[in-house]
């Protein structure tokens, strides 16, 4: 607060007057470029901090304009900023509003911030300006942008890579699925025959039955491996988002609640499970029984994650998902999502684990202990619905695997216990037109419907399936045919069977049917009926029953 001496070699204050020398001093000792000028511009003071900013002795600067200070490209509009500050001199703080350049004696421009005072005082008004060269701010503000953007591209390129070896290895799923289905039903169906043939033949009063239980022990084992086959396939293309799904809309806490009993069962008792419902979740679209799935592969993850026993916690919530929220895989949508975390107090997993803990058959459990296709088949329904998948974890402290399901504006439907099909009601000769590509799965299914009570009709290819569609002289009830084939998908040709013959029902049959059967994100037509291989005689007879006694 101080002006331009009006004699005596004393600068004049509002209160009191000091000597000038005193002045200088005070004004040569602050951090930063002081300079002082009067109502028309002219410069009245410099310190020594100015002079080395800028490069000007003092006596060069003083009683010239302060646009000798201002770079060349602006200074004809910092005149008129000038003139509207003295009209009406307001104090601006030391970084209010965006960085200013200034230019120093040699022509350099440099930016810099400035504080401004003005002072009325009986000389007239004096404006005092504090200036700081903030190039090494901005540098280091610069390169620290330029590091984060790095490790952004870095983490974003990281992830893209992971996401793109995942979509390969699902895309590796789904092209060996169907072969693969195809040789699990005619291996496990096969078995089946040889373990009912052994009761049928079995002579009465032979003592061989220690033999014949051999046999049905061995058709067992066939069986079995045969369903875990076929478990396998369908973690495979679930994970891949290949699996044709028949969602429903569904509450979550309705679902765990479905599990609970099951889920402590599974986990065993050294462990205890806590369920905490927050509340306030609305309806998500979802297949039922795959986030069963969901909740049984993270339970046991958990479980095996806390072999000396612990606390497994599953939690359900609403939660609103903004632009910033980073999942595993793609990202998703932002807007209100149903959260479902499922956390142990196990080991915890480090840093290189969670980054392809989702990755297909890749496991940290002993030999013969794991698949390796438990989370990636949660990864692959969880995507596959529109959600996404967090992972924290900390070794020795536990993992806490997060999904997140959008939330539908549906009304939810009731969610009912599927029975598995037991027993395998018998037809009243009713004709089915069976068309299979593979020839040792028809041979299969013809047999199985064939005993059955059914007239089977069983071409060699389409062509000729298509010509008994269009020369058969008796009634066809039902059209089994499978979905991908190599001259024609099987859609095609239930549009052409179906269009000579409009009665004829249609049953699907396929072990990989996704982007055939179903529209987006894999979701089944209500009105298509399928039975997904592999499937058992009960499990073909049930669907070809309900297709034939569905309503139009």
């Amino acid at each position: 607060m101080w002006c331009k001496p009006s004699g005596g070699g004393r600068l004049a204050v509002r209160r009191g007057v000091i000597p000038a020398s005193v002045f200088e001093q005070l004004l040569d000792a602050a951090p930063d470029a002081m300079l002082g000028s009067d109502a028309a511009g002219r410069i009245v003071f410099v310190n020594a901090q100015a002079e080395r900013l800028f490069g000007y002795r003092r006596e060069e600067l003083i009683g010239s304009l302060i646009e000798c200070l201002v770079p060349d490209d602006i200074r004809g509009g910092h005149r008129g900023l000038r003139k509207r500050y003295t009209g009406h001199p307001v104090h601006r703080a030391m970084g209010d509003g965006q960085p200013l350049r200034a230019r120093r004696k040699d022509g350099t421009v440099f930016p810099a911030e400035i504080s401004l005072s003005g002072l009325q005082t009986d000389a007239g008004l004096f404006v005092s300006a504090a200036v700081r060269d903030i190039s090494d701010r901005l540098e280091a503000e610069a390169e620290r942008a330029r590091l984060r953007q790095e490790a952004d591209r870095a983490r974003l390129q990281d992830q893209l890579q992971r996401t793109q070896r995942i979509e390969s290895l699902g895309q590796l799923a789904g092209g060996v699925a169907h072969d693969f289905n195809n040789l699990l039903a005619v291996i496990s169906n096969y078995a089946a025959f040889i373990g009912e043939n052994a009761n049928e033949r079995l002579p009465a009063g032979c003592d061989c039955g220690e033999a014949w239980a051999e046999v049905h022990r061995d058709t067992e084992q066939i069986l079995r491996a045969s369903r875990r086959g076929g478990d396998l396939t369908r973690q495979m293309l679930a994970f891949a988002r290949k699996e044709v799904t028949r969602p429903q809309v569904v509450h979550l806490d309705t679902v765990v609640q479905s599990v609970e009993e099951m889920l402590r069962r599974l986990i065993g008792e050294h462990i205890t499970l806590r369920v905490v419902h927050d509340g306030g979740c609305g309806p998500v679209q979802a297949d039922p029984s795959h986030l069963e799935q969901v909740l049984m592969n993270l339970a046991v993850n958990g479980r095996d994650a806390m072999p000396s026993g612990g606390v497994l916690t599953i939690e359900t919530g609403a939660v609103a998902v903004g632009a910033e929220c980073e999942v595993q895989g793609p990202p998703i949508e932002p807007g209100e999502y149903v959260r479902l975390s499922v956390s142990d107090t196990g080991t915890g997993m480090p840093p290189d684990i969670i980054d392809r803990i989702f990755e297909p058959f890749f496991t940290t459990k002993p030999t013969g202990q794991g698949t390796g296709l438990g989370l990636a088949m949660v990864y692959g329904i969880i995507t596959g619905a529109g959600g996404g998948v967090r992972i924290e974890s900390l070794e020795g402290a536990g993992t806490t695997i997060t999904v997140l399901l959008p939330v539908t504006d549906r009304r939810p439907t009731e969610v009912g216990t599927r029975a598995t099909p037991t027993e395998a009601p018998r037809g009243a000769g009713e004709t089915v037109l069976l068309v299979e590509d593979e020839p040792s799965l028809r041979l299969v299914c013809e047999r199985m419907l064939v005993t059955s009570g059914y007239l089977v009709l069983a071409p060699a290819d389409v062509t000729a399936a298509i010509r008994i569609a269009e020369d058969h002289p008796g009634q066809i009830h039902l059209l089994l045919t499978d979905v991908v084939m190599p001259t024609m998908l099987g859609t095609a040709l239930a549009e052409k069977v179906t269009g000579c013959r409009p009665l004829t029902r249609v049953l699907y049959m396929s072990g990989y049917a996704a982007g055939v059967l179903s529209s987006t994100h894999g979701v089944l037509d209500p009105d298509i009926a399928l039975i997904e291989k592999p499937f058992t005689r009960a499990e073909l007879l049930n669907a070809v029953r309900a297709a034939l006694t569905a309503r139009f």
